[in-house]
This record gives structure tokens, C-alpha cells and sequence, in this order.
């Protein structure tokens, strides 16, 4: 097993083993290395009877974070029944991609890989049986995943492929089915979506009072970008200005070589500023693999219970097979304007960073289970950070890029709310990306689309609000003592905790 260690604790691993891509992948735990979750109704119901069954951890912060997955999961699989709605929990389940990380041995990977693939007929007979309540926007926003997930399978080359083959058609053409008659409406509802936020952050949510604070983060967000387009071109319009920016970018194959320059720029410049308490390792610069090449750029880090590895960030250049204007459109993406906030995000002292620190926290609960609104929340705080502390202080094009970056975050946490209490539609969304974010029709389409399918993918600006608000207590708190690097130590010693748990970083730090 190429991992440094498996999960102890029983609470822990009941927890894992209702994500167990995630455990896999995420975590690096590879005993899991190919299997696949029963996310069949009887499957889920057994993972969610499995929670709680164990001792009371011996830190106090430790349980009240156990206790928030295991209540998180309750409402999600228990109460909301998420895995019978959004297809992406089973294609996560399904994907292969994870044995292209190069955590082991070739051999090693491509025997778990054909491993999960044989169990892949009773893994989509427990899907379909699932998926029995999947809204039509849902299954139009997620359908071109589920058929990625045959990405370099082919027909007629193996026994093992064609009888997956088999199985991946059945789920294609199940959510095929629901595009077509399934509910129109995705909204959950105001008092479901406050309780999936609540639960597994630990924190009393109010969403009238999250929607006030998205409104007026976008407001300063918006002043910001245009004090940083006034100093790049003094009386032109805000949106001429943003348009000439984002069009100056490297062409598609010197998108990877700036990027490798950006990466080390700052590396050194956040060990250098001393910002977070970890920032070892090697981190390479590279295409992503073909099964993800959805993804502009992410962050694939040598995951916690692996032995340690490479990192990498991945950034994926337009397909030159695409049309002139889709890659012109993709490697707007990629402008001089925005790769430097991108790569502050996802490397240094973003993602990168944070994943070095998780392999030096000491429980399995920190290890383990990973609240994404902190996870995101961070790197989307550190991008300004790094601003407020001067990176690139002479070049206004860094600023916009934060701005430009944060506002399309922002936008995801109005727009959740929107959609998911019926106070929008994905066209009333779709605007308010074009409107506030600056992002055209069919990159607004799509974030408009994800908000669907992916209830909380406001977390990043969440998160940003909950580490500004903590910034803010330690510094009245700790006084002169406060630093930087004091609070980032006592927050990443934590792993990724929820965010009602913060408050542990001070009286702790």
C-alpha cells in the first residue's frame, strides 16, 4: 500500500467511506485504491447507520470537528438525499482519473485502476437506483461529465472494458431520460440549504445576512477594480479597460512557462514574507492529464496519508483543435492580468501550501476530513493577502486580477443562494455573471450551471469572510503579539477545520 499510514480511528474511516474518492484521492488514503462506494439507496442507508459508532476523541476541538462531518453527512445523504439529485457524486465514484497521479508505482496504479473499473456494472446499478429524483437542469449541467468518464476506454479491446462500456451507456442514458422529464426547479429550499451550510460547518447560518455581505463584497470589489484600472489606463471605461487585459495572455504554449515561472516567483516570495508555518516539497508545473482537462488549472498535492511526492499544478492550455474563438475565449483565462492571482491560489500561498502543512497536523481527524469552504476559503483569502502584504505592489494588473477573480466568487455565493431558494433561475444567474463578474455568455452559462448542481460553491468567498473575521478577533485579542504568521500556524495546525471551530486558533495560538 503506498501510503504512510492508515485511518485509526473508527468514527474517522465511517466518515470516509461515505466519500471514498475523496478518502482516495484527497486524502491519500490508497487501501482504498480500487474500490467504489454503494451509492445505492441501501448502501448510503448502512454508510449513515455506521456514523458515531466509537469513542469520544480525546481533544475537545478534535470531536466537535468529527461531530460536524458526521452531522454534515446526516443531513446531506440522510435528510437531503443529495445522492439521489446530483449525478456528480457518482461520477466522482466512477472516475478513473485519480490513478493518473503518480502517487505509486505504474504497475501498481494501472492494477487498482482496472480493479475499479471491473466494479463499475454494480457500482451504475446502485447509481440508477439512486438517481431517481435528478432535476433537469442538474442533468443537463452534468451530463458531459458522465459520458467523460469513458475518456481512453475503447470498444472491442478488452472483455473488462466493453462490459463498463456497457454500464457507462445505462447511466448516460439514465440521466439522458431525466434532461428531458426531470423536475425543472433545482431550488432545495431556504431552510434546507441553511441547514446543509449550518451542519457541516458548525456555524449558525443566516442567509439573508450572507446574501447582504455577497452584495457588498461585490461593491468593494468592483471599487477596487476600477482603482486598479484608473492607475492602468486613466479615463477609459471599467470595461474597455478589462477587455484589453484579459486579451493579453500568452499564446497556448506558453501558457505552462509562464505559469512555471509564476509558481516559483511565489514560492519564494511567500517563504521570504514568512506567511505560512510549511512550505517545503517540490512543486512541477505541468499539463493536466487528459481525464482532467475540464479544469483551467488545479492543485494535485502529495496528499496527506501518502508518502511524500510530488505536487503538481496543473494548468490546461485550449485543445488546438478547438475553434479560433473558443481558445481565444479559454486562454482569456490565462491573461497576464489574472495567472499571477490564479497561481498565488492555487500554489503559495494557496493550495500548495496548505497541503504541506496537513502533513505535519497529527490526528486522523485533521488529516482526514477536510471542510472544503476552509479549504477554498483559504486560498481565496491568501490572494489578497499576498496583495495587502505588496506582491507585484508596482503592477495595478495584480490587483485587477484579484478583484476580477474575487468577483466571479462572489458572484458563486449570491447566485447559490438564488438559485437554491427558488429566488433565481439559471438565466437570472447567468445575468448576474455577466453583470457583476465580467464574464461572457458562455463562461456565465456555466457558472450559472455549476450553482445547479454544486449548492455551496459559495464557499470560497464564505470562507474568505470567516478567516477575515478570525484575522480580526486574534488581532484584538493577541494585540501586539499578533502576526501573520502566528494566526496562518494556528489555523493550518488545525488541517481544514469547519468553520464555526476557527475560534480554537486563538485561544490555542
Amino acid at each position: 500500500m503506498t501510503q504512510i499510514g492508515g485511518l485509526t480511528d473508527p468514527r474517522v474511516r465511517a466518515v470516509c467511506e461515505l466519500n471514498v474518492a475523496l478518502a482516495r484521492e484527497g486524502c491519500g488514503l490508497h487501501e482504498y485504491d480500487g474500490a467504489v462506494q454503494d451509492l445505492s439507496p441501501d448502501g448510503v442507508r448502512r454508510g449513515l447507520a455506521a456514523l458515531g459508532r466509537g469513542p469520544v476523541q480525546a481533544d475537545s476541538h478534535d470531536e466537535a470537528h468529527l461531530r460536524a462531518f458526521e452531522e454534515g453527512a446526516r443531513v446531506a445523504l440522510g435528510e437531503l438525499e443529495l445522492h439521489g439529485a446530483n449525478p456528480l457524486l457518482h461520477v466522482s465514484n466512477l472516475d478513473l482519473s485519480c490513478y493518473d497521479k503518480e502517487y505509486a508505482p505504474v504497475g501498481e496504479r494501472v492494477a487498482a485502476r482496472w480493479r475499479h473499473l471491473a466494479a463499475w456494472p454494480d457500482a451504475v446499478a446502485g447509481s440508477i437506483a439512486s438517481l431517481d429524483a435528478v432535476p433537469a437542469p442538474i442533468a443537463r449541467a452534468t451530463i458531459g461529465a458522465a459520458r467523460g468518464l469513458a475518456a481512453g476506454l475503447r470498444a472491442g479491446r478488452s472483455a473488462a472494458e466493453d462490459t463498463a462500456l456497457a454500464a457507462h451507456a445505462r447511466l448516460v442514458s439514465h440521466l439522458e431520460v431525466a434532461t428531458r422529464h426531470g423536475d425543472p426547479s433545482v431550488a432545495l429550499g431556504a431552510s434546507a440549504l441553511t441547514r446543509l451550510l449550518s451542519t457541516a460547518e458548525a456555524l449558525e447560518v443566516d442567509l439573508q445576512t450572507l446574501s447582504r455581505r455577497a452584495d457588498a463584497e461585490r461593491d468593494r470589489l468592483r471599487a477596487m477594480l476600477e482603482e486598479a484600472c484608473g492607475r492602468i489606463a486613466p479615463g477609459v471605461p471599467i470595461e474597455r479597460t478589462v477587455e484589453v487585459l484579459l486579451a493579453d495572455h500568452p499564446d497556448a504554449d506558453g501558457v505552462i512557462a509562464e505559469a512555471q515561472e509564476l509558481t516559483a516567483e511565489v514560492i519564494s516570495w511567500t517563504n521570504e514574507r514568512r506567511l505560512v508555518p510549511h512550505n517545503d516539497g517540490e512543486c512541477q508545473v505541468g499539463r493536466a492529464p487528459e481525464t482532467r482537462r475540464w479544469a483551467m488549472a488545479m492543485m494535485w498535492c502529495a496528499a496527506p496519508y501518502e508518502a511524500d511526492g510530488v505536487s503538481w499544478y496543473h494548468v490546461t492550455p485550449p485543445d488546438p483543435r478547438w475553434p479560433a474563438e473558443e481558445q481565444k475565449e479559454w486562454l482569456s483565462v490565462f491573461s497576464r492580468t489574472k495567472l499571477a492571482a490564479i497561481t498565488v491560489h492555487e500554489v503559495a500561498p494557496g493550495h500548495f501550501s496548505h497541503g504541506r502543512a496537513l502533513r505535519h497536523v497529527s490526528t486522523d481527524v485533521r488529516r482526514a476530513l477536510m471542510s472544503e469552504a476552509f479549504i477554498e476559503g483559504w486560498a481565496h483569502y491568501v490572494e489578497e493577502v499576498v496583495l495587502e502584504e505588496g506582491f507585484r505592489a508596482a503592477d495595478p494588473r495584480f490587483a485587477a486580477g484579484v478583484a476580477l477573480e474575487a468577483l466571479v466568487r462572489t458572484t458563486r455565493l449570491a447566485c447559490a443562494i438564488g438559485l437554491h431558494t427558488g429566488e433565481m433561475t439559471v438565466e437570472d444567474a447567468t445575468r448576474r455573471f455577466a453583470e457583476d463578474a465580467y464574464l461572457k455568455g458562455p463562461a456565465a452559462l456555466s457558472e450559472a450551471r455549476r450553482g445547479t448542481f454544486d449548492p455551496t460553491y459559495g464557499r470560497y468567498t464564505w470562507g474568505k469572510f470567516a478567516l477575515l473575521d478570525l484575522r480580526e478577533r486574534a488581532k484584538a485579542a493577541w494585540g501586539e503579539d499578533f502576526t501573520l504568521l502566528r494566526l496562518h500556524t494556528a489555523m493550518l495546525d488545525l488541517g481544514s477545520p469547519p468553520l464555526g471551530l476557527l475560534d480554537t486558533a486563538i485561544t490555542r495560538g
